[in-house]
């Protein structure tokens, strides 16, 4: 700034600055050492007075100056006095002391300026600005409340007065009567501002009045030069308020660190108690004997992952927020890192959680089993105890029909006629072999499935198995027995042979037709039951080659009646050889094409029921990638976000605060999935290859989002607690983050060693390989500034840089 000013010097503009006003705020100090100066231009050029307010404004002592008479003994002490005020870090181009010596006034003023610039206004800094523009926003706080002052530069803003008498009225409000000013009365408010400053304020009076007023623009140095003296007048009443106010909110932040530990240990320890009662609950494998019991258990499941999980998930995440918050402030404090209590640390809780999480997907998986198990086994028990029922219905009073000696007595016809009709049986028996073993391997099945009434189903499947034995043995000793009376058996009735031969199997074939129209099905998808369509399809078509077996028996039985009728034979009445009669066969058959279109119905019915099931799939897929996409987006661009921020802090956290609230809004879409994936449920679909996600991810997914959002903003919330307590400059902060995103070559969000030293080079600081100070990357390296002047900003920037790496490092 006093290099831009000394330009101007040079430039010829600053020869309009006022005498008048330099002279004032000269001898406001010099008043202090006992003495003053009446001619700004003659006063200061042996040195002598010069030095002297240096001294009183600096609070320091300058060489002794020499007190001869002669021109280089005068030069001499200008040369101290300007070697102080360039000491002071002020570049003074194209001035020497000959100049001031020689009287010159343009030269005279553009020194003065220059000190008044370094030791009355530089110092002045409101929220980071610079000096003039820190001194313009304070006048601009001040007098904010006041009605007819806007305060918008150092010239025309001050011409009507109320700006001066309203920086006097805030301050000291018993000094003016700010409501009785006229705004059209300038003269009049500048004259009484100018005497209650210098009366009651100690501030000299360095402007007139009806130069202020008459000038189209007053002189912007010279109202800047007296206002500063306002400021520094205000602002030591302040200070000792302001080291009050201090302690205060250093045991203020205290207080609240210590509360926010306390919050911090009961909010881990009530975590860790849920996980802890939670983890036996879902390690519980207990099994149910039912659906209907497993079904309740997976609806407590569902009240926990809907009910009582979510807001762990949010104490959990408020946690680790809190956790790197406190850490930060502890250490913009200077204070000891908080180490919770043993076993709360946020990685044991993060273990715990891990733990929760894995017992929960093994719970989850464990209850899906069971209910598929538990189907399986009630569609088993039921379909047993169908075929056990069947074949005991057909096995009621074999073993008496096996026994009965009635051969002994019938002729030979008759025994020949008891032959056939036991060999029919025997056919008939052996067709029933297989539905004997298919009770047998589902009696099997269930006991390797622990079906809870095993017992009951053993026993009755065992006694089907020694019934049959019993059969077999008994059919055996008949057939023994007939064939002994077999060489007395002459004639036998053919067509009765032909008959009962053909009318067993078919009769079987109906029987188990029917059985299998009747069969009762469990399918999961649309294959399985297409897969169940296709195969009565094909049963369909034996239809026809299967009515034309029933013809061809009914035509056996008509061939009978046609021959007794042709030979006048009497017959005794029903088939000796089967029990089968055309009657039954017909009476089963239109049995059996009823059951057909049930049957029918009842798979359309079960095939719209899977493509509802697979319209579920898919509106929920759809609706899920279109979630999961989302998420997995703003996930990559709030990475991104946050590497290539640009703006001011408070516009990066703004702006982060907007991106947060528009990730909010996107709650609508997640409610909607929810109820999608609450319909699914209810249908009982655990399957969907539409979509590679489940709801339980894109829920993880949207915390894992919410949470690093606000991870983020609590980041720059703490790089602006962090600029705050270092004293940082945007642009500083600017110039430090545009090196480390330069250097940062692929947006990991750290810089390896050379990246880190290249970075720093950038900045200006001689870097080289050392064993002294620890650098962010593999190698150690040795930072120096470039010269001693440079030492102090180079620390402070250095220590930026690594805050600035080791922020970007722990947010990504």
């Amino acid at each position: 700034c006093a290099t831009r000013i000394w330009r101007r010097v040079n430039d010829g503009k600053i020869c309009r600055e006022k005498p008048k006003t330099f002279t004032a705020w000269c001898n406001s100090h010099l008043r202090k050492a006992g003495t003053q100066i009446d001619n700004i231009e003659e006063d200061f050029r042996d040195g002598l007075k010069l030095m002297l307010l240096l001294e009183v404004i600096s609070g320091e002592r300058l060489p002794k100056p020499e007190r001869g008479k002669m021109r280089v003994h005068k030069i001499n002490n200008v040369n101290k006095a300007l070697d102080f005020i360039a000491s002071k870090g002020v570049k003074l181009v194209s001035i020497g002391a000959e100049e001031i010596v020689d009287g010159n006034a343009k030269m005279t003023l553009g020194m003065i300026w220059t000190i008044i610039l370094r030791f009355a206004i530089q110092d002045i800094s409101v929220e980071e600005t610079s000096a003039k523009e820190g001194l313009l926003l304070w006048c601009q706080r001040k007098t904010a409340p006041y009605k007819n002052v806007n305060v918008q530069n150092f010239h025309i803003s001050w011409k009507d007065g109320l700006a001066f008498n309203a920086l006097i009225h805030r301050h000291r409000p018993d000094l003016i009567d700010y409501d009785s000013l006229r705004k059209d009365d300038p003269v009049t408010n500048l004259n009484n501002a100018f005497e209650v400053a210098e009366k009651h304020l100690d501030i000299p009076k360095m402007l007139d009045a009806e130069d202020i007023v008459n000038t189209a623009r007053p002189d912007e140095k010279a109202i800047m030069t007296y206002v500063s003296s306002f400021y520094h007048a205000f602002s030591g009443a302040q200070k000792a308020e302001t080291a009050a106010n201090r302690i205060c909110k250093v045991l203020a932040v205290n207080q609240e660190n210590e509360q926010m530990m306390e919050d911090y240990e009961k909010l881990a320890s009530d975590l860790l108690e849920w996980i802890r009662r939670t983890i036996p609950w879902l390690e519980n494998r207990t099994q149910e004997k039912t659906v209907n019991d497993m079904q309740a258990k997976q609806e407590d499941f569902r009240d926990y992952r809907c009910v009582h999980k979510p807001p762990k998930v949010q104490e959990k995440c408020q946690l680790e927020i809190s956790f790197n918050t406190l850490q930060t402030k502890l250490r913009l404090s200077s204070r000891p890192a908080f180490m919770p209590s043993e076993g709360r640390m946020v990685s044991d809780i993060n273990g715990a959680w891990h733990t929760l999480e894995g017992a929960e997907k093994g719970y989850e998986e464990w209850i899906l089993s069971e209910i598929r198990r538990l189907e399986r086994l009630e569609h088993l028990a039921e379909k047993f105890h169908q075929k056990a029922a069947i074949h005991e219905s057909w096995t009621d009073g074999k073993e008496a029909m096996l026994t009965q000696k009635d051969y002994e007595t019938s002729t030979l016809s008759e025994v020949k006629a008891l032959l056939k009709k036991h060999e029919a049986f025997e056919s008939d028996l052996a067709a029933h072999q297989d539905r004997v073993e298919q009770i047998a391997a589902i009696a099997q099945e269930l006991n390797e499935l622990d079906y809870y009434d095993s017992a009951s189903v053993n026993t009755r499947c065992q006694k089907i198995c020694d019934q049959w034995d019993v059969l077999g043995a008994l059919t055996q000793s008949r057939k023994e027995s007939l064939e002994r009376t077999e060489k007395q058996l002459e004639s036998i009735d053919e067509l009765y042979l032909e008959y009962a031969k053909r009318a067993a199997p078919f009769n079987n074939w109906m029987e188990g037709a029917m059985e299998d129209l009747q069969d009762m099905f469990i399918v999961h998808n649309i294959e399985e039951i297409q897969g169940l369509i296709t195969a009565h399809e094909q049963f369909k078509s034996t239809l026809p080659e299967a009515n034309k077996e029933r013809e061809a028996i009914q035509a056996i039985q008509a061939e009978v009646q046609k021959i007794a009728q042709s030979n006048g034979i009497k017959l005794s009445g029903a088939n000796p050889y089967t029990t089968i009669t055309p009657e039954s066969i017909d009476n089963k058959w239109e049995k059996a094409m009823q059951m057909v279109p049930q049957r029918d119905s009842a798979l359309q019915e079960e095939l719209n029921k899977q493509n509802s099931n697979d319209t579920l799939r898919a509106k929920f897929a759809t609706q899920a990638n279109a979630v999961g996409a989302y998420i997995q987006a703003k996930m990559e661009e709030i990475g991104r976000i946050s590497i290539e921020m640009n703006g001011t802090l408070e516009d990066q956290l703004t702006n982060l605060k907007d991106y947060q609230d528009t990730i909010i809004s996107y709650q609508p879409e997640i409610n909607t999935l929810e109820g999608d994936h609450q319909l699914i449920q209810e249908a009982l679909i655990f399957d969907n290859q539409y979509t590679s996600y489940t709801m339980e991810h894109l829920r993880v997914g949207w915390e894992q989002l919410l949470t690093t959002i606000a991870r983020t903003i609590n980041e720059v919330e703490n790089q602006i607690l962090t600029r705050d307590a270092k004293g940082i400059s945007q642009e500083q902060l600017f110039e430090y983050r545009a090196s480390f995103n330069h250097f940062d070559k692929d947006h990991s969000g750290a810089l390896q060693a050379e990246e880190f030293k290249a970075c720093l080079i950038s900045l200006g600081y001689d870097v080289e390989n050392d064993k002294q100070v620890g650098a962010p990357g593999e190698e150690e390296v040795t930072v120096r500034p470039a010269s001693r002047r440079a030492e102090r900003r180079h620390c402070q920037d250095y220590d930026i840089l690594i805050h600035r790496h080791n922020v970007v490092r722990f947010s990504f």
